[in-house]
């Protein structure tokens, strides 16, 4: 896996140039049309994580990888990527076509939290199949990005993010409603997300010297000043799911990745996910997936 791409690394890959804006905004956004960046001249898109957001609207046959997971699409989707999980695309025909909205968490900043939003979270779903209706619809919202940009507008920044939300409301209407238990209680759902992002905020591992270091419910429950069973409690009412569990899911997901998209070798990545021995790191790995790191590695 190549090292997190920053947004003037994005800026270098497809455009050769870096804006001069980047150096003065306190954040940054900007819209682009694919068709600019496909064709026999277009370089390939690394397979990476990014330290900035990016909503892509695609058309044309494509297979997207994610994290450890690939999707093919058949006609159009919407991805959002986000700076925790790696990703990238690759085309299946020669139509291909679409829009790119980029920017950085700065650009929101008291504008609202982006992890709010499920296709943002880890667990969440950053692919979406569009029908053809819901695809002109988004595609107006992209068009109206690429005029507002365009514009002279004084106030246009703050237009621009009002589409970015269009989009981001958007997706999260075409997803199914999930039923949760107990959601009045904002204690519950306040304790969940600073462990969810307690959690994340030990990833990406990007580095064999990296080592995740909050591995139990009780490593948490210290780290957010309450008792163990509080934390278990209020994170199996609003996820359905243990502590434990939870940690687990993240840790194989990383594990997965590393395994595919680095050259380490799976001593190095016991050690980086936290594992004192690595015949402890096999037998999780072959607990939840029935083969051994190295059999998913070279397979």
């Amino acid at each position: 896996m190549n090292k997190t791409e920053t947004i003037e690394d994005f800026y270098k890959r497809k455009l050769n140039w870096v804006p001069d804006s980047l150096k003065k905004e306190i954040g940054h956004f900007n819209v682009f049309r694919i068709e600019d960046f496909v064709g026999k001249h277009a370089r390939p898109v690394p397979y990476s994580r990014r330290d900035y957001f990016k909503i892509s609207l695609l058309i044309g046959r494509r297979k997207i990888h994610y994290a450890d997971k690939t999707v093919e699409i058949d006609k159009q989707a919407l991805l959002f990527s986000n700076p925790l999980i790696p990703y990238n695309w690759e085309s299946l025909d020669e139509q291909q076509s679409g829009y790119i909205c980029v920017f950085t968490a700065a650009f929101f900043h008291h504008f609202g939290n982006l992890k709010d939003y499920a296709v943002f979270q880890p667990a969440g779903t950053p692919v979406l199949e569009l029908s053809d209706e819901q695809a002109v619809r988004i595609r107006s919202i992209y068009e109206r990005m690429y005029e507002e940009i365009e514009s002279d507008y004084v106030h246009k920044y703050d237009a621009l993010r009002n589409l970015v939300f269009e989009l981001l409301h958007s997706a999260t209407k075409m997803q199914p409603v999930r039923s949760v238990p107990n959601q009045d209680n904002n204690a519950s759902r306040r304790i969940s997300t600073l462990f969810l992002e307690l959690l994340e905020r030990q990833f990406p591992i990007e580095d064999t010297r990296q080592r995740f270091q909050l591995r139990s419910a009780s490593d948490f429950a210290h780290q957010l000043s309450i008792h163990v069973n509080h934390l278990n409690k209020a994170l199996k009412e609003t996820t359905l799911k243990t502590t434990s569990d939870i940690i687990a899911e993240r840790v194989l997901q990383e594990a997965k990745i590393l395994l595919k998209n680095t050259h380490w070798n799976v001593s190095e990545i016991a050690y980086t996910l936290g594992f004192n021995e690595v015949t402890h790191f096999n037998n999780f790995f072959k607990k939840k997936l029935n083969i051994t790191p190295l059999q998913f590695k070279n397979d």
